[in-house]
Parts: C-alpha cells; structure tokens; sequence
C-alpha cells in the first residue's frame, strides 16, 4: 500500500494521534477536517487525545476508525460533554472480559445517538449498559474463570432496533428481565440479548407502549410551525431513571425539552399529550415576560407560576379552543376537602383548585375564595389580556388571603396536584444577583470554533446484512469530492477519434429529439377545429348522411423527461489491459462515457456523471465528475480526462449515495446506469456474497424511489452473479473495445 501524505495543516494533528495504522491515515484527513469544521478547539483536542486511546487499546485500527469516522456527527446529536461519559464506559469495557464487546458499541453509537438526541439520554442508555455488562460479567455454574458478558456484544448490535420500539424506561425493563432470568445461562442469554427467543419478543411487546418523541419529531414540528408559528429543537429525556424527583418538561436555549414517551392518559392519545406541553410552552415564550423574583417568597413564587401557568392556557385556548378538552382532560380535579388541614400543607392543593376553576367554567369548588380569585381573574383578561406582572400581584393577593399555619407543616399534599404536561417555569423569573439556584439559562453557549478547513462530511449509509436480513445501521462511510481537473484537450481527441461514430450517432439523436406539440386529431372534444375532418363532416350532414362528430383536434406536447446518473466503477481492476486491445479498460471507459455524455448533452437531458471506489466500509469515496447544474464543459471534460481507477468495489453504497442526488430530479423518468468491470467486492468482507446482496438491496430501494437502475457489465464472468443484482436490467459488453459504441446505443434504446 502506498504511502499516504497527511496534508501540512494536519500533520501536528496526526503527530499527537500518534497512529501507525495505513487503514487510519487513508481517512484521517478528511475524518480531520469535518472535525475542525464541526467542534469546537477543545473538542478537536479531546477527539484527537480519545482516538490516541483507542488506537493503542490492541483491538486493531477498527475501534479508532469507527471512532474518528462517527464521533462528530455523535458529538452533533448529543453533545460534545457527552463524550467524557462514552470514554469513561469504554474504559470500563477494555478493563474487564469484555473488551470484544467495544466494537459493536461503537458501530451503534451514531444510530443510538440519533434516537437519544442528548447527552442525559445517553448517560441514562450507558448506564443501562454498565449494569448488564457487571451483572452478567463474572463465574458461570460455579467455574472460578471469568468469562465476559455474553449478552452485553448482542444488545449493542440490537440496540438501534430496541430503541425504535422502546423508550429507555422500556430498554431497561427489558434488560432487567433478560438479566434476571438469563445470568447463569450463557446460550440463553444471547438468544435472548439478540432478540432470538420467544420471551425476548414477548417482553419487548409488553414492554412497546406509548408514543415515542423520536418518532413523532417531524409531526409535531409542523404542529409547532403550522400552528404557532414557532420552531425549536425537540430534546427527549427519559423519566424513567430518576424516581424520586421526575423531571418536568422545559426550555432553554439549546431547544424544548420534553419525556421521550408519552402513554394514553385520560382518553388522551400521547401525540395529544405531546401536542398540549408543546402548546403550553409556546403560550409562555409567547404571552410570558420574566420578572424579578428576588423579593418573593417561595410560596407567592408558586403561587405566581400556577396563575401564569393558567393565562398562558386561557389564551391558547381562546386561540385554538380545541385544546380545551386535551388541557380539561389532563388537568386534575382535586377534591375540596382531599387536604387534611392538621397533618399536610395544602398550599399546592388550593393552588392546582384555583388553577381548575380558571380554566372550567363548570368546576365544583364551594370554597369563597377560590370563587373570588377566579373571577378576579377574568376581570383582569377582559380588561386587555393582563400580564405576567399582574399575576404575580393577583398571586401575591391569594397566598396572603389563604395562607393557614398547617401551610409550614414539612408533608405537602401533592395528591391530584400535577399537571405532568406543564413546563418548569425557569424562563418566568429573572434574578437581580445570581446565586446557585438562579443559573442564566439564557446564556449563549460559548463555543471556539475550530480552524476553518472546508470538506464534507461523510454520509453514513446501511448496509444490507442477508444472514440476519436486517441493515447494519449507519455502517458504511461515504466522502464525496470534486474529481481533480485534468487536461480537456484530451477528452476533445477522444471525440474527433470517434467522430464518423458520432455522425451515425447524431441521426439518432435528431429522431429522439423532443417536438414541441403533436397534433392529435379526430377528437369529440378539443382545444380547436379540425377544420378538414369539419368541412367532411358539413358535406355528409347536407348530402343526408351520419356526420362524423369528431371534429376537433387538440394537442400535447411530446418531450423527453429524463433525469440520468452515470456511475462509474473506479476500482484498481480497471487498470488491466482489456482483451484483444492495447487500450486499457479504464481508458476505453473514458472513451464511451465522453460520447455517452456528449449525446446526452444533445437531447437536453439533465444528467450526471460520479466515480466510486472503496477501501473498507470506512472509506468509500464518491467523486463527482459532472453535475446536474453543470453543462457538459472543459471543466467538466477536465475532470473525466483525470480520472484514476484504485481500490475496491463497495457498489451498494455508492447506489445509495447517486440515488440521494438523482431522486431530488423533477423528472418524469428516472435512470442510473452502473458501468463496472467487476462484481462487488471490498478487502473488509470476507463473505463474497455479502456485497453482492447489498448491492441487490439497494436496486430494491432505488426502485422503491422510482429510479430505475441498469447495469453495463464489462465482466466476462458476469453471468454467475448480474442478474441476482440486477435482475434483467443489464447488458454484459464481452468485447470490451466495442463499448465506446455500444454505450451510446444502450443509452438511446433504453430512453427512447
């Protein structure tokens, strides 16, 4: 393998990794330059110092490569402080037996992430993981060797398909479950850790209840955008770890926090339960102004909270009145005299009647003052919807007219006092000095952005496994390029070699050509008069006979509609000499996309031209030659006249890759033709059919987005595996010096 040069911007980068693996360096550039443009200076150093650890644990360069190919698009979801955490779990895995299991945690980070969003549901999920890993690590049936956890590997392989059906509450209930019953059965405990075993499902069943936030997300964001015109970041959290004191939802800066399940309740669906917190919150950034809370009390600061709490409502409903059932269904009703006056501070209790009988019109509270300050407030909204202040005053006025002296009593009633889909209320105080309690959750986060190195960040794409007929989640790495330019001069020779083969060319191009509007005649009804089927048909009704009634004529317009993708396999086989020829396959490859692209550009469709190889999952490299928005120009001919053929043939990916482009075409008809010398194949996949049924897969997703995908198969060999990819949609060229005419043919009978 050939050297690779570290560009001199990241050579101290790649000094202080300190990695002496030719797998790492093929990437590390690029990995580099998505960090720098994505986390802040000290996150860049904690990359660097973490990917060090990683590549000297022994495990081989695979533990580093994932790390440095996820961890930013990882630290984008949950935050670069979540990274201390990981590495601190990852530590405690290359500590114990289970250092096995550090790989597969790392290959569903990015997917766990993505389904977490934060970084205290991903300390929730490690602790999940932490305990499995200490209650199934140790002697099996009384053997005094230590064995690692058997299960521990299989519920990180699982774990994307678990928390697609689970919410974290639900995850550690169902490792609970295969813990408790499994720890001294380690066949039986992978079975059930790899969702293998019937009472596995079964748990996960039971366990699968409720409306997910991450699933939900789009849903209700145009809830918020639709309906209130407001946008934020949706933040699960998981109330299912902190029993003594349940969080509630919020918002800061960072975006709106809410659980990340919501179960039915109350003949409220969890989408609606959902839809009400969201509601509730918007009502306070839109009707809210902070006051100052210094010079109040504990009590008249609750007591403020609840009756801004109730306007914020109030308005909302007067806005959309349909949230009056979802808010009155979810409210409690406490009962009048629940609170015993002698043994509970009922303060809470009168404040959550007060709030009721705001809001329902129809409540059964006889108490005087709840009466009085409930019609209080109306007053106030009918004079002009009030304020955050005037609560506060109205607030003020009904602790002090309330209070009793069980109300200092340490056990609060909190029956029927909840209202679980309320935020916190951090936002409705502001502190004149601020002390531990009063943290400024205002603050713009202070983030040094690193040196500005431009490139993209790769794309990270599934990969179809056939044994166990699932995707590998987020497996694959793609970086995509601009080809180099080379000399266009070059591709322009190509063309005048082959110009009697572009004269004959031409002519079928002019018949394939679009026309304006066809005239389609002989109609009952159209746009206009067909006046000689018209005149025939005046000369029959006078001479006696049946007219012909169709006697008018319309039009439609006869053009093509064709969005192409050209995706050429670079892979090191295109450098052998082809059959029979002096010309190597590359080179005549050259040849016949040059003249492909030149008739293309001639019938007006919009299309492109990329390049693909691969050297392990973690590095597939997508090089653009010829854009939609891009004419068929010297820049681009400069860049087919560079193009160098090296490594692998990870096809699946780079499929998945062009078809993310292609399908956002406006086009009626839409087709990738793959030109490859080979099968799919790459040095990281030691079973030979497993790329070859990715690849299949992804001509089954391509299909499923309306792209219809056809293959050009230079390969004498073809026979034994094309069509299990492809179907009948290919051709195979045996006689490798006939494609520069033969591959504009193809193109013309397939499209005509």
């Amino acid at each position: 393998m050939e050297t690779v040069e570290i560009p001199g911007q990241l050579q101290p980068y790649w000094a202080e990794l300190a990695c002496g693996f030719p797998r790492v360096a093929e990437v590390f550039p690029d990995c580099m330059r998505v960090a720098l443009s994505s986390l802040s200076a000290g996150g860049v150093a904690a990359y660097i110092e973490h990917a060090r650890f990683l590549g000297k644990m022994g495990r081989g360069a695979e533990p580093i490569l994932i790390f440095l190919e996820v961890w930013p698009d990882v630290a984008g979801e949950a935050g670069e402080d979540a990274l201390p955490d990981i590495m601190e779990f990852i530590r405690r895995m290359y500590k114990s037996p289970n250092g096995k299991a550090i790989i597969p945690f790392l290959e569903s980070l990015l997917a766990t992430a993505r389904r977490l969003h934060s970084r205290e549901q991903l300390s929730d999920y490690l602790a999940i993981a932490l305990d499995l890993m200490e209650r199934t690590t140790g002697s099996i049936h009384g053997i005094h060797q230590t064995f690692p956890s058997p299960g521990l590997p299989e519920m990180f392989r699982q774990v994307p398909a678990l928390l697609s059906r689970l919410s974290l509450g639900g995850l550690k209930n169902w490792v609970d479950y295969g813990v408790r019953y499994y720890s001294d059965h380690p066949d039986r405990q992978i079975d059930y850790f790899s969702l293998q075993s019937a009472d596995s499902l079964a748990v996960l069943q039971r366990e699968r209840h409720g409306t997910l936030l991450v699933d939900n997300e789009r849903k209700l964001d145009m809830y918020l955008r639709g309906l209130w015109r407001d946008e934020d970041l949706l933040i699960p959290y998981s109330s299912g770890f902190d029993e003594l004191r349940q969080p509630i939802p919020y918002y800061d800066k960072l975006g709106i926090r809410l659980p990340d399940v919501y179960s039915d309740a109350h003949g409220i669906a969890g989408i609606d339960r959902y839809r009400a917190a969201l509601a509730h919150i918007v009502g306070h950034r839109r009707w809210t102004t902070a006051i100052f809370a210094d010079n109040m009390s504990p009590f008249q600061r609750m007591a403020a909270e609840f009756i801004e709490d109730s306007r914020v409502e109030y308005l909302a409903i007067r806005e959309y009145p349909g949230l009056r059932h979802i808010f009155m269904a979810l409210h409690p009703v406490p009962g009048e005299d629940a609170c015993d006056p002698e043994k509970e501070s009922g303060v809470r209790h009168r404040l959550t009647m007060l709030s009721r009988a705001i809001l329902d019109s129809g409540h059964p509270y006889k108490n005087p003052h709840i009466i009085e300050f409930a019609q209080r407030f109306h007053d106030l909204m009918r004079q002009g919807d009030s304020n955050t202040r005037e609560m506060a005053d109205l607030a003020i006025s009904f602790v002090a007219k309330i209070r009793r002296q069980s109300d200092q009593l340490a056990k609060t009633h909190f029956k029927d006092t909840v209202i679980d889909y309320r935020d916190d209320n951090r936002q409705m105080w502001k502190f004149i000095e601020e002390g531990d309690e009063e943290e400024a959750f205002d603050e713009e986060r202070k983030i040094e952005p690193g040196e500005g190195i431009k490139g993209l960040p790769p794309r990270h794409y599934h990969e179809w496994d056939y044994n166990t007929r699932s995707y590998r989640p987020d497996w694959v790495s793609v970086y995509e390029a601009l080809h180099p330019q080379g000399n266009a001069a070059d591709i322009d020779r190509l063309l005048a070699k082959h110009a009697s083969l572009a004269k004959r060319l031409k002519k079928m191009l002019d018949l394939l050509k679009p026309q304006n509007k066809v005239r389609i005649r002989y109609q009952e009804e159209g746009s206009e008069l067909d006046l000689d089927v018209a005149l025939r048909s005046l000369i029959d009704y006078k001479s006696g006979a049946m007219p012909d009634p169709r006697i008018n004529m319309s039009h439609r317009n006869d053009g093509r509609n064709i969005a192409v993708m050209i995706l050429l396999d670079l892979s090191e086989s295109l450098n052998e000499k082809a059959a029979g020829c002096d010309q190597t396959i590359l080179e005549l490859s050259q040849e016949a996309v040059s003249l492909l692209a030149w008739a293309i550009e001639k019938l007006g469709d919009p299309f492109a031209i990329a390049g693909f190889h691969s050297n392990t999952r973690h590095d597939v490299r997508f090089l653009h030659i010829k854009g939609y928005s891009e004419h068929w120009d010297d820049e681009v001919k400069g860049r087919l006249a560079a193009m160098e053929a090296s490594y692998s043939t990870r096809m699946g990916a780079a499929m998945r890759h062009a078809a993310h482009y292609l399908e956002k075409q406006q086009a009626d008809k839409k087709l990738m033709l793959v030109i490859t010398d080979g099968e799919p194949a790459d040095i990281d996949s030691k079973d030979g059919r497993i790329l070859i049924e990715d690849a299949r897969q992804a001509v089954k997703e391509l299909d499923q987005q309306g792209i219809y995908s056809y293959c050009i198969n230079l390969d004498p060999k073809a026979d034994e595996y094309v069509a299990d990819i492809f179907g009948g949609q290919y051709t195979i060229i045996d006689r490798v010096e006939s494609l520069p005419e033969r591959l504009p043919q193809l193109f013309i009978s397939l499209t005509k």
